[in-house]
C-alpha cells in the first residue's frame, strides 16, 4: 500500500491526516483497515478525521505538529523554585566537608539528581545538566586545587563570611571579591584553548616560554562587585604587591565604586588569605589604611581560610570568563589583553571595565612597627587574624 511508503517521511501531524483520509476514502471498516496497515491506533486516526472536519474553509499550517503554545512547558517555567534549589546545592555559603552539596557539583549532576529527588523535586540528571548550562557553570577540567590540611574553622569562616556580605548587601554597602590573576607572558606565546581559524592554518606561536625576566609580563588584579556584576581589572606591567594590589582597589573606587555607591562611608573586601592581599601582610593593612584615610571610609576585610582561595567569587565570576574569552588567542601585546579583557561580557550582564597600569612598584617594602601602631583596625570577634575593620 502507498501508505508505508510515505508515511515514514511525514510528521506526526501529516500521517494521522493523510491515513485518516485513506481511512474515509475506504468507508465501512477503513479505520481498522488503515490502523493495522500503517500501525496508527484508531484514536490517533479519529483525531486526523477531526483534523480533516476542522479544517474544511481555513489556511491550515500542517507543518505544525501541535498548536501554538502546545508541547510540555520548560521544567523551570513548570517549577521556577528549582532553579533556586539547584543554585543553593552548587553555591552555598559553606564548602564543608566532602560530603557537601558544594562538591556533588565537582563530582557529577547525577548526585544532584538524587538530591533534588530527596527535596521533592522530580527532575532527570540531562535536566540538571541543562539548568547548569542556562546558569552559565561550565564543565571544567581537573585544576591544581589540593589545599591541605583543614582548618578547623574553616567552614565557620566561610559561614561568617557569608553573613557579613548579606549584611552589607541587605543595607545597599559596595562588597567586592579580589584577587591577582595569574600572571601572562607577553609576546606571540600560546595560550590554551581553541579558536575558529580557516581549515589547516593554525596560528603559529613560538615553541616555548621558558621563564624569561626581560620577558614583559602582565599582572591583571581583579576587583568584582558582587552586587552588581561588575568587574573591575587593573593589568600591571611590574611586581605583585600589596602596594599594586590596594593601587587596583583605590581605582576601582575611584572610577566605578563612588558612583555606584554614592555618600557610602563603608566597604566589605573578601579576599584570599595570602599573596599581595594576605592577612599577614603588614603592607596591605598600611595601604588600606591611607585608602580609608584618603576616600574617609571603614574598610572591613574578610579573608578565605588558608587553602581555599578557589572559592574566592572572583575566581568563577570573572576570571573565569575572562579566560573564556581570550583562550586559544595569543596576548602579543598589552593592547591586546586590555581589548580581550574589555570585551569579556555573559548572557547575566556582567560588564568588564579595565585599565593598563605602568607604575614600577617597589619589592621587600618593610613596615616598621611605627606604622603599624599608627593604624587603627577593628579586630572583629572571630577570629581577628582574618577578619577586621580599618577605620
Amino acid at each position: 500500500m502507498k501508505l508505508a511508503v510515505v508515511l515514514p517521511h511525514l510528521n506526526e501531524k501529516q500521517r494521522r491526516i493523510l491515513a485518516a483520509a485513506e481511512a474515509k476514502t475506504l468507508g465501512r471498516g477503513g479505520i481498522q483497515r488503515v490502523a493495522n496497515i500503517t500501525g496508527l491506533s484508531r484514536p490517533t486516526l479519529y483525531r486526523g478525521l477531526r483534523d480533516i472536519d476542522e479544517a474544511k474553509g481555513k489556511v491550515v499550517d500542517i507543518s505544525r505538529v501541535r498548536e501554538a503554545g502546545g508541547g510540555r512547558k520548560k521544567l523551570t517555567i513548570q517549577s521556577p523554585e528549582i532553579v533556586d534549589a539547584i543554585e543553593k546545592l552548587i553555591d552555598p555559603s559553606t564548602r564543608g566537608d566532602p560530603e557537601s552539596p558544594l562538591r556533588w557539583t565537582c563530582k557529577s549532576i547525577r548526585a544532584l539528581e538524587a538530591e533534588l529527588n530527596e527535596m521533592g523535586h522530580e527532575i532527570s540528571y540531562p535536566s540538571v545538566a541543562a539548568i547548569l548550562h542556562e546558569l552559565e557553570y561550565s564543565l571544567q577540567a581537573n585544576r591544581k586545587t589540593s589545599e591541605g590540611k583543614d582548618h578547623p574553622d574553616r567552614n565557620e569562616q566561610f559561614e561568617y563570611i557569608n553573613r557579613q556580605v548579606k549584611k552589607y548587601l541587605k543595607k545597599g554597602l559596595p562588597v567586592i571579591s579580589v584577587d591577582t590573576k595569574k600572571k601572562e607572558l607577553i609576546g606571540n606565546y600560546r595560550n590554551g584553548g581553541k579558536e575558529w581559524e580557516p581549515k589547516g592554518q593554525p596560528v603559529e606561536v613560538m615553541g616555548h616560554d621558558f621563564p624569561d625576566p626581560e620577558v614583559p609580563k602582565a599582572v591583571p588584579y581583579g576587583v568584582y562587585d558582587i552586587g552588581d556584576n561588575v568587574g573591575w581589572v587593573n593589568v600591571g606591567i611590574d611586581a605583585d604587591t600589596a602596594e599594586f594590589a590596594v593601587e587596583s582597589i583605590w581605582h576601582w573606587w575611584k572610577r566605578m565604586g563612588k558612583r555606584r555607591y554614592p555618600n557610602v562611608r563603608r566597604l566589605l573586601i573578601c579576599a584570599d588569605s595570602g599573596g599581595s592581599n594576605g592577612y599577614r601582610s603588614h603592607l596591605w593593612k598600611r595601604e588600606l589604611h591611607k585608602l580609608a584615610k584618603r576616600e574617609k571610609i571603614k574598610i572591613s576585610v574578610c579573608h578565605f581560610p588558608p587553602g581555599t582561595s578557589k572559592w574566592n567569587k572572583i575566581e568563577h565570576r570573572l576570571f573565569s570568563f575572562i579566560t573564556m574569552n581570550w583562550r586559544g588567542h595569543p596576548l602579543v601585546s598589552y593592547e591586546t589583553v586590555i581589548n580581550l579583557i574589555a570585551a569579556t561580557k555573559t548572557k547575566t550582564g556582567l560588564n568588564v571595565k579595565v585599565r593598563l597600569d605602568k607604575r614600577k612598584y617597589a619589592r621587600g617594602i618593610k613596615v616598621t612597627k611605627e606604622e603599624m601602631s599608627e593604624i587603627e583596625i577593628e579586630k572583629h570577634s572571630f577570629h581577628g587574624e582574618w577578619n577586621y575593620t580599618i577605620v
